[in-house]
């Protein structure tokens, strides 16, 4: 994204910002065009941000598609944004150009709902069927609009009045002020309306609006409100906003069930995305920690002495952290319960004291915030697969963030807080892509993460920073992401020739046996047909189809070796049988010989001799198949599947034409259920392998199956071919307990760690107010 973009490389809607003259004094011409400006010069590059974030995450989505049609779709939404963007932002500051237009007519507009015309008549409308898409884009729009009016509101009042005063109208709010959040996201949605997206994108995009622009927008409006307040526009008024009680142990305590909902819209996936959520998320938090004390141990006394400033917690943390940093043991990067950081804190706080002045204590906030980010952290580590390097950058991230949580309470309230979605990022990363072993794959990957944990350790904590590094990881990932999915289309379209090839060559020997029933061949022709012959046969079925002249041509050369047809050019037999022969990549000189020798077309004058009809037999019969070098064998379902190792490495490898296999039992109707069910799996769907000696777990994706042969492929993270075997011995495995599918997750592991967190606390809070009398059992 191109921050520092050239102001001649602007449109022409960017740089010339004037509105309809004629319609105001020449004042309110003058500063509503001032305003206009203001907006279209504040709007510009955070719209730009929005629609290259929108871009990439229909970019990400596409890469995670589990159908083709699915992928396709945001492949072309992605497409016309790109085509349409400079377009795009001329129709927004179009929209909203004509929502200052409009304010003259702001007195009409006021009429009483149903008042009549000159001609004293109603006009009434046809009723119509409501269209489904359009109702949700509405309240979606509706619902964004609104939380911007709640958030912005103290701004906002400043504004409707100012700019209220300017036309000589009543003050103006929601979707009347053509700057506030309704009018906004009402111009943005029309302006949207012509790249013709499909419902579920187009809820996406208004997430990426109220992120980009939306939610920082209060800096636009305090700039224009200085404006107009210079200008002499109501100097004097002020917003005087309601007092909002940060101490709410005064108030009555809600109950855990109350508290706990007041924290959980913050932390859920919600469709407007960003700070939608309860804005005392912290505090319900901690009344559901005061509640759990209670029912546990009474309420914690705290020793009298002089509490810790906010400069003098971020210097404790950060020498705290600098010691960390120097320490180059295990110890030092495991994860830190809420009493150990706390009692860690304190020991700083302290250093250097005299003896016997006062202690330094946390505040009642302060030791609220490391108990809750340490409980935060425990629950990620709960959700790490076993083994994993995840665990490591974990513990090496926990202080950075609780540093980040102390100095910004929005890391509790906002769901899209750089630290938050930099810790969501690094722990899925850390736990998807790295399986905890050495791989020269892994230390790419591992490097990036270690420097990036590296840098938040040694720097101040701060928005900037954290957004910086999510960058960067990101870009990372979208790297990595690529080429795995660009592996896995290789073994995909391999796995899929390798089909094609089967059922042509099932076809080539269904025709060969029909052949054979009526002139059996014997000896050296017998093994030319049984082998090669039925390899080209394949080989063309393949490339032209069976209706193909090409087809018809090789079938007709089968037919006048086994004597069906009469030969009329020998010569001209022998060079299709070469040439049929070279196709499935036998040499030209053995393709000769055995041709000669098979039409008897060897010149009596030559001085090489021919092998004999035996010994070009025997040669045939070990030429190696067409494809045979790529096929692999699948596991029987007696042998355990061993994570991480491909099929072809845990079966013999024989010669197919000596291979008897073992004959495998009569699945299970558990079996049968099972194997059902795999074949509607969609693909991209994952299943976890565990070695039964280790105990080791290896996740790997479905990332193909035949519906005709029941094979299977199954891939890892990174593309790199797994185990291949059939669905009927993917659903024995499954029932005997070493393969398990893993259900799709629609929450990101930090979403899934902030419930499990207010889920144990609501279940402490509440556990003696259910039953305070009742003894601790086993």
């Amino acid at each position: 994204m191109d921050v520092g973009q050239d102001r001649r490389d602007l449109p022409a809607s960017h740089q010339a910002a004037r509105l309809n003259s004629g319609r105001w004094s020449a004042r309110a011409q003058r500063l509503l065009e001032a305003s206009y400006k203001l907006c279209v010069d504040g709007l510009h590059e955070p719209l730009r941000r929005c629609l290259g974030d929108f871009e990439q995450q229909l970019f990400a989505l596409a890469e995670r598609a589990r159908q083709h049609a699915q992928q396709q779709d945001l492949y072309s939404s992605r497409q016309r944004v790109l085509q349409d963007r400079t377009r795009f932002e001329q129709r927004f500051i179009e929209q909203v150009g004509e929502a200052f237009n409009a304010l003259e007519g702001d007195a009409t507009r006021h009429a009483p709902a149903g008042s009549t015309g000159s001609t004293g008549t109603k006009t009434w409308k046809s009723l119509e069927l409501l269209d489904p898409v359009e109702q949700e884009l509405t309240m979606a729009v509706e619902q964004l609009g609104a939380r911007g009016e709640v958030r912005h509101s103290s701004v906002l009042y400043e504004l409707g009045y100012r700019m209220a005063v300017l036309i000589g109208s009543p003050p103006l709010e929601g979707a009347k002020l053509p700057l506030g959040p309704h009018a906004l996201t009402q111009a943005f949605q029309r302006a949207s309306a012509e790249l013709t997206l499909p419902l579920a994108h187009q809820l996406l995009l208004l997430q990426s609006f109220d992120q980009w622009l939306i939610q920082p927008i209060a800096p636009l409006f305090d700039s224009i409100n200085a404006q107009l307040q210079g200008d002499g526009i109501l100097p004097q008024l002020r917003s005087i906003p309601i007092p909002r009680h940060l101490s709410k142990r005064e108030r009555p305590a809600k109950t855990p069930a109350a508290a706990a909902a007041a924290a959980e819209p913050a932390h859920a996936a919600s469709s407007g995305g960003g700070a939608g959520g309860s804005i005392e998320v912290l505090e319900s938090l901690r009344d559901l920690l005061a509640q759990q004390r209670a029912n546990q141990a009474g309420p914690a006394g705290q020793s009298a002495g002089h509490v810790a400033s906010s400069d003098e917690l971020q210097t404790a943390l950060g020498a705290l952290q600098q010691h960390l940093a120097q320490v180059t043991g295990q110890a030092s990067r495991e994860l830190r319960s809420a009493q150990r950081l706390r009692d860690e804190l304190l020991t700083q706080l302290n250093v250097g004291k005299p003896q016997g002045a006062p202690h330094t204590q946390l505040t009642g906030e302060q030791g609220d915030t490391v108990e809750l980010v340490a409980m935060l952290f425990e629950q990620l580590g709960q959700q790490l697969q076993q083994g994993g390097n995840a665990h490591n950058l974990l513990g090496d991230l926990q202080l950075p963030v609780l540093r980040m949580a102390v100095a910004d309470k929005g890391f509790f309230e906002k769901r899209e807080h750089p630290a938050r979605k930099l810790l969501d990022t690094v722990t899925a990363a850390a736990n998807d892509w790295l399986d905890g072993s050495d791989d020269e794959s892994n230390r790419p990957l591992a490097n990036k993460l270690e420097q990036l944990v590296a840098r938040a350790s040694q720097e101040p904590p701060s928005a900037g920073l954290y957004t910086t590094l999510l960058a960067d990881i990101e870009h990372h990932l979208a790297l990595l992401t690529r080429k795995a999915q660009a592996a896995e289309r290789r073994h995909v379209e391999a796995a899929q020739g390798r089909e094609r090839l089967d059922q042509a060559r099932h076809r080539a020997g269904e025709l060969m046996a029909e052949r054979f029933t009526q002139s059996p061949p014997r000896g050296l022709l017998r093994a030319l047909l049984d082998r090669a012959w039925s390899d080209v046969l394949a080989l063309t079925l393949l490339r032209h189809g069976e209706d193909s002249e090409a087809f018809g041509k090789q079938l007709a050369i089968t037919d006048q070796l086994l004597g069906r047809l009469p030969v009329g050019d020998r010569q001209q037999l022998q060079q299709n049988v070469e040439y049929g022969l070279q196709q499935i990549g036998m040499h030209a000189e053995e393709a000769e010989q055995v041709a000669q020798r098979l039409l008897g077309t060897e010149k009596p004058d030559s001085a090489v001799e021919l092998p004999s009809a035996t010994d070009l037999a025997m040669r045939l019969k070990q030429h190696q198949r067409l494809g045979e070098h790529q096929s692999t064998h699948p596991i029987q379902p007696s042998q355990p599947v061993q994570p991480g190792q491909p099929a072809a490495q845990q079966s013999a490898r024989h010669e197919p034409a000596t291979v008897h296999p073992a004959q495998a039992p009569e699945p299970s109707p558990r079996e049968r259920r099972i194997e059902q069910h795999l074949g509607k799996l969609p693909f991209g769907s994952w299943f976890e392998f565990v070695d039964p000696a280790t105990g080791q777990i290896a996740r790997r994706k479905l990332a193909w199956h035949s519906p005709m042969s029941g094979r299977c492929l199954l891939v890892s993270r990174r593309g790199q071919r797994g185990e291949e075997m059939t669905l009927a011995q993917l659903a024995h495995e499954i029932a005997t307990g070493r393969v398990c599918e893993v259900p799709e997750q629609r929450e990101s592991m930090l979403d899934r760690a902030w419930r499990s967190l207010t889920g144990s606390l609501r279940q402490s809070a509440g556990a003696g107010r259910s039953d305070p009398q009742e003894p601790n059992r086993r």
